[in-house]
């Protein structure tokens, strides 16, 4: 829960998923593929697959088999542990910037938390605000 402080209430935080693995695994496909400079019909021939199917495995439509990725890997001339390391690298890193914003987030929404009250040489209270 959160403090919505336009209206005086709490609310559901928004909660962020984390990016589906077959996204990232088709998206690092896509980019060894164009920057080796090959087309999907190249790469899809050499993997023994149809070009639609690779198509959709590097959009993250599909859920590629281990057999299919083993294949694809192969036709690029990578290893399947070095797919499955770029894979983990980027989840990890997304993880990481989501907990980040989580504590950013939750830092904002307290709004007590950032105001002081100072005794200033007069009679009045002053209320100074922490950047």
């Amino acid at each position: 829960m959160t403090a919505d402080m336009r209206f005086g209430r709490l609310v559901e935080a928004e909660h962020v998923r984390e990016p589906l693995l077959r996204h990232l695994v088709g998206g690092i496909l896509r980019r060894t593929r164009l920057r080796q400079g090959r087309t999907l019909q190249e790469v899809a021939g050499t993997a023994r697959m149809s070009t639609a199917y690779l198509s959709e495995v590097e959009r993250g439509r599909k859920e590629a088999s281990s057999e299919v990725l083993a294949a694809v890997c192969a036709a690029l001339g990578i290893r399947l542990v070095d797919l499955v390391a770029q894979a983990h690298d980027a989840l990890a890193a997304g993880i990481e910037q989501q907990e980040r914003v989580r504590v950013l987030t939750s830092v904002r929404e307290r709004p007590s938390s950032s105001a002081r009250h100072v005794r200033s040489t007069t009679t009045s209270d002053v209320v100074a605000l922490a950047a």
